[in-house]
């Protein structure tokens, strides 16, 4: 059941490329600068918390806009996973992969479970935004 919700969750990515669903062309067009803001991350925590070589007062507002992107590309990327998932559960069932409800119930198990990993990183990305930029906002960039 595993495999094949996965698999046809997969075919549900196809079906948007082929459809040109518009939430999945954001998230490819995004996939550049959110690749960039995840490599400065290190670079910025690693001049600025390790070395010294930059001041927190700059690395906390670079740190927060690198999570903004971050989190904006996941939130992005929830209705593109929802979606995908919504399509797979309609195409086995109506292929026959699914015949039971039992094996549908097994089916949405799977690609809910996945899908939460999705809104867990929304929030984690979320969380470390926040964590990086209330401090700047504020004025306690020295605590």
């Amino acid at each position: 059941i595993a495999a094949i919700a996965v698999w046809a969750h997969e075919c549900g990515h196809a079906l948007q490329h082929q459809q040109a669903y518009a939430p999945l062309k954001i998230r490819m067009a995004s996939v550049g600068i959110t690749s960039f803001a995840n490599g400065m991350l290190t670079w910025i925590m690693m001049g600025a918390l390790f070395l010294g070589m930059i001041p927190l007062q700059l690395a906390l507002p670079l740190l927060a806009g690198c999570w903004g992107v971050i989190m904006a590309f996941n939130l992005i990327t929830l209705p593109v996973e929802f979606d995908a998932s919504r399509r797979a559960k309609v195409m086995l069932h109506q292929m026959g992969f699914t015949a039971t409800a039992t094996e549908d119930r097994g089916v949405s198990e799977v690609l809910n479970a996945a899908a939460w990993t999705y809104v867990a990183a929304f929030i984690t990305s979320l969380a470390y935004f926040l964590y990086h930029l209330l401090p700047f906002l504020t004025g306690r960039s020295d605590d």
